[in-house]
């Protein structure tokens, strides 16, 4: 990884810095796990927050925006507590990637080889302007910012993910059980 985890983005998701931005969902608790190829980025931003359940638990997160998004050979995977089962999506394989707009991500891990494009480390998290409208952080809570983003066997472990848009080119939703039962990564 070329910078820490806390400065990479992924795929995906809500639950916002104390109110920063309104939370239109509560989390379920439980992560889930996202790979893909490549993950391609225009207008990231990215800055700490708190994905909180019904019941009130919270979970510091690393939310991160980008304006829009080209994920290749994407999977996204949960696992069912307690019992041999995952439930696994894959789309954007064969150069025909998944696409996004206006994706928000409560990111708990990530993983992957990045490039940033114009990349401002530490500024205030509410003065971010290059990512999804709104997508900023408290007034004196750090902050970045970049034009692009490009990360490269991608590996994260998310709360949530909204986006405005989401295409997932050649869907394949499947229920594995038993010895199948298994994660993206």
């Amino acid at each position: 990884m070329l910078l820490p985890a806390s400065a990479v983005a992924g795929a995906i998701v809500l639950g916002m810095a104390n109110g920063a931005i309104a939370a239109s969902f509560a989390v379920s608790g439980q992560t889930f796990k996202v790979s893909a190829s490549e993950l391609q980025g225009e207008g990231f931003v990215q800055y700490g927050g708190i994905a909180q359940e019904v019941d009130g638990t919270q979970h510091p997160v690393a939310v991160t925006g980008i304006r829009s998004a080209k994920l290749f050979d994407l999977c996204q995977s949960v696992k069912t507590p307690g019992a041999p089962v995952v439930l696994t999506i894959r789309a954007g394989g064969g150069g025909r990637p998944a696409t996004a707009s206006d994706l928000l991500i409560d990111v708990e891990s990530l993983e992957g080889d990045a490039t940033f494009t114009n990349i401002n480390i530490g500024q205030d998290a509410s003065t971010l302007e290059g990512g999804p409208d709104n997508a900023r952080g408290e007034r004196g809570a750090f902050g970045q910012q970049a034009d692009r983003v490009n990360i490269r066997n991608l590996r994260q472990v998310a709360r949530s993910t909204q986006a405005g848009t989401f295409t997932l080119t050649g869907l394949k939703l499947k229920v594995n059980v038993g010895s199948a039962a298994k994660e993206c990564f």
